[in-house]
This record gives structure tokens, C-alpha cells and sequence, in this order.
């Protein structure tokens, strides 16, 4: 097991969500690695915290990652922040992602949460994407 492939998995989990079209239609370019600074947009995607455990089959190393894409929206209801967080999930779901090492030979949607935060003004919904990430140096 090695955590070399981190950083091209997150990279590439990345790059799929700001090029995808209907992401970028509710969103615009507001995806970011960590909560933006100055002044937060009322509705963006950010990467959030990362687990990894290894997960190699006596061949190769590999391991599996589960990751958090955090969607928030200071809008009234959940209503917007659910339809951008589908769009994550269906930008991501069974997607094929290149990375600079390694290969990702599953990538699945395990859990989201949606709550209310900062007085009940804003909403989150953590979305949590397990990947099986199989290393190929």
C-alpha cells in the first residue's frame, strides 16, 4: 500500500467536476480544494477530508479512498443543494479519472448528509465516494 496516489486522485476528482457541463451550469466555476477565500460565494462545491486504508491483492499495491465533496448553499431550502450534490454524484459515479500513477478501477457513491448549519441560514450535504485506486509503478 502506498499514499503516492493521493494527490492524482484528488486531482483528477477535480478536474471531472470542473469540466463536467451540468455541474458547471448550477455552479459556475465555484468548486474549490478549501473553503475560498474573502468572501464565500452563496453556493459552492469544495474537496473535503480523505481516508485511506490499503488494499492490495498479493500482485500490486492498491488501496481504497473514501473521500468528502462538501456542496453548501446559504439558499433557503435544500432544494439547490441537492441538485448540485446529484450533479456531483453523477459526475463522479463509475467515472474514469487519469491519474499521473496508478489507475482507479472502482469509484462509488457510499453516503451523504444533509444538514443545517450556521443559524439554519445555510445548508451542507456531505457527499462520501469510496475509489479502489490500484498502483501500477
Amino acid at each position: 500500500m502506498s499514499y503516492a496516489m493521493a494527490a492524482g486522485l484528488q486531482a483528477a476528482v477535480y478536474q471531472r467536476l470542473v469540466q463536467d457541463v451540468a455541474l458547471s451550469a448550477l455552479v459556475g466555476g465555484a468548486i474549490h480544494d478549501a473553503v475560498p477565500p474573502g468572501r464565500v460565494p452563496p453556493l459552492y462545491v469544495m474537496l473535503g477530508p480523505e481516508e485511506v486504508r490499503a488494499r492490495g491483492d498479493g500482485s500490486a499495491g492498491g488501496a481504497w479512498h473514501r473521500f468528502t465533496v462538501t456542496v453548501v448553499s446559504e439558499s433557503g431550502g435544500f432544494q439547490e443543494a441537492k441538485a448540485v450534490a446529484g450533479a456531483v454524484s453523477d459526475a463522479l459515479v463509475g467515472a474514469e479519472l487519469s491519474l499521473t500513477r496508478g489507475r482507479v478501477s472502482s469509484l462509488n457513491f457510499l453516503r451523504a448528509r444533509a444538514r443545517r448549519e450556521t443559524g439554519g441560514q445555510a445548508r451542507r450535504i456531505e457527499l462520501t465516494f469510496q475509489a479502489r485506486v490500484d498502483d501500477g509503478a
